[in-house]
């Protein structure tokens, strides 16, 4: 097939690619669904044909809800959940300290609430005691009372804590989405889309979307019992969006609906933990995917990756206005911390990636002291700039090393770490596909990268050849207008499995070029028939396209990028975010 623009190789060493190469499918579009030619295309990128286009473009949660049944253990759970709320038992969620994890948890306290039932949340500290339950945090809920624990976004792979759990004789009910392997842990039940012997096909969600769904049953065993007043669980259909879009699940099926629906939901703002969070954060509904992935979610996530732990999940799901500007604006200052120090590891990191040999098929670095509440962050960054799985990990004083991976398509990471623990290479571990975990001795971080490369390498291979960037379209400059950014957002949502339409255009001159912070290079084009587009590259110092757009005599380019609108100070323009850049 013919690269795009006969870029065979780009600036950042890509091909460029047409997303999609099927002129049929695109007429087919226009002429069936009455789509002009940019929507039709942006469609067929994406897969969709006409038969779905309409579900696709305007999805509803009464057409995309399944019976939430089909999960297993879903009914078993919703039964124990109501028999403990019924005889006036002590609850607790236990979460994990992420976005989806505190999204999950304030769901459940959110539905308790508006039942009249007081729900407790425990989050464990990323630092102090790891991720998932452990068997003190166990014992800790057991000696305070407890009479029921629901573990959100954690507790599938905790077989040791599960098994003390079982021995204390508390009930653990758990909701996740990680990937499993072998024999189930000991708990009352166990809600995971997957787990090896459910068959709902519900795999792709994220835990906020298993939470919501569990919602949903909640409410149909509570008029089954008929129990009166049950909550209005799509009120906390935002919450589900927010944890489903920052846990970067594939946006497909159910989880295009909850994001999409959930959005409308978040942006009446009346969450007060959202509403607070976005005033510090200077932002405003109506909120997208983008504030959710790049300005609330970085800030809800700060608490558990450098601050306090459960910070997050208590100003989502609070009704105190005081404690929830006060969560945020701690959040907010913990996440300017958060960004200093992940600069400080992800140039350390980037320095000792170098080094290793040019045919590794994962990068992997480590040092003394790297905190492991960013280490994800840098190992995305790290896969970013080498187009390679990267695991990043930080070593403490004891010689313990706390790892995040984060991969590419087509190389299941969390796959190849549950293998190194099977092979006694790691104390523990495990993930997805895209992203995985685990904690190392520092001895065995050498065999550890040795296994992993022999692992992966073929996939890896696999998986670089198929290396390009997919251009949607390519527009002239005077096609960078609100009407383009209109048809633009009837495809959204955009995420993961339906990216942000990314669009060329053709031997420009580069006019203006500014270095500014955080690596960022602030530019303009135009084109010879005085069209002109504002713009930015950020992180152009980490691709190396700061050397072309800042060079005194750089040559014609063609650009590929996303248009965005902007509004700042009254102003109404469309801007380019260069995502790469071709010698014309």
């Amino acid at each position: 097939m013919v690269a795009f623009l006969d870029v065979e190789t780009s600036c950042r060493g890509l091909r460029w690619q047409a997303r999609c190469e099927d002129e049929a499918a695109i007429t087919q579009l226009e002429q069936l669904k009455s789509l002009d030619n940019l929507s039709a295309r942006l469609l067929a990128g994406r897969g969709i044909t006409p038969d779905i286009a309409d579900e696709f473009l305007s999805p509803t949660l009464r057409g995309s809800m399944p019976d939430p049944s089909s999960l297993q253990d879903m009914d078993k759970a919703a039964k124990l959940i109501l028999d403990a709320i019924e005889a006036k038992q002590k609850i607790t969620v236990f979460a994990d300290y992420d976005v989806d994890g505190g999204s999950s948890a304030a769901q459940l306290i959110k539905w308790g609430r508006a039942f009249g039932v007081e729900i407790g949340l425990y989050v464990p500290d990323r630092v102090k005691e790891g991720y998932g339950p452990s068997v003190e945090a166990f014992e800790r809920l057991k000696a305070d009372g407890n009479d029921l624990v629901i573990t959100v976004d954690c507790g599938a792979a905790a077989q040791s804590a599960l098994e003390a759990a079982k021995n204390l004789e508390l009930p653990i009910i758990v909701i996740d989405h990680h990937l499993m392997q072998g024999a189930l842990p000991p708990c009352a039940a166990l809600v995971n889309p997957n787990r090896e012997d459910d068959t709902s096909g519900l795999g792709h969600l994220a835990a906020a979307g298993v939470t919501f769904m569990t919602l949903v049953a909640l409410n149909r065993e509570a008029r089954r019992r008929g129990l009166e007043n049950t909550p209005n669980i799509m009120k906390l259909l935002g919450l589900s969006a927010i944890g489903t879009v920052c846990d970067v699940v594939s946006l497909k099926g159910l989880n295009r609906t909850i994001v999409s629906q959930g959005l409308k939901v978040l942006s009446q703002d009346e969450n007060i933990g959202i509403r607070a969070l976005s005033d510090v954060a200077g932002t405003a509904p109506p909120y997208t995917t983008y504030h959710c992935g790049f300005i609330l979610g970085p800030r809800i996530n700060a608490g558990g990756r450098i601050g306090k732990a459960e910070m997050g999940a208590e100003m989502l799901s609070t009704e105190n206005a005081q404690l929830a500007y006060a969560h945020a604006a701690e959040l907010d200052r913990v996440n300017t911390e958060r960004k200093a120090l992940q600069k400080q590891i992800v140039n350390e990191a980037l320095e000792e990636a170098d080094k290793l040999a040019n045919e590794n098929s994962v990068m992997i670095v480590s040092m003394d002291g790297w905190h492991p509440g960013v280490i994800g962050i840098v190992a995305g960054r790290l896969k970013d700039r080498f187009d390679k799985p990267a695991i990043v990990i930080g070593l403490n004083e004891e010689g313990l090393g706390k790892g995040s991976g984060r991969s590419m398509p087509g190389v299941n990471l969390g796959d190849a770490i549950t293998k190194a623990k099977e092979a006694g290479l790691l104390i523990s571990g495990g993930g997805h596909a895209m992203a995985g975990g685990l904690t190392v001795e520092a001895e065995k971080i050498e065999a550890l990268t040795e296994f992993l490369n022999r692992v992966l390498a073929d996939d890896v291979a696999e998986a670089r050849k198929n290396l390009s960037l997919k251009i949607d379209s390519l527009l002239a400059l005077g096609a960078a207008s609100q009407s383009t950014i209109d048809r633009i957002a009837q495809v959204a949502p955009y995420g993961a499995g339906n990216p942000q339409p990314v669009f060329a255009f053709s031997d420009l001159r580069i006019s203006y070029a500014e270095r500014v912070k955080g690596g960022h290079v602030r530019c303009a084009f135009e084109d010879g028939v005085g069209g002109r587009i504002s713009g930015i590259c950020f992180r152009a110092d980490e691709t190396g396209l700061d050397e072309v757009l800042l060079s005194p005599n750089a040559p014609r380019v063609h650009v590929a990028g996303r248009l965005k609108a902007d509004s700042w100070k009254g102003r109404n323009r469309v801007d380019l975010q260069v995502v790469d850049i071709a010698i014309a």
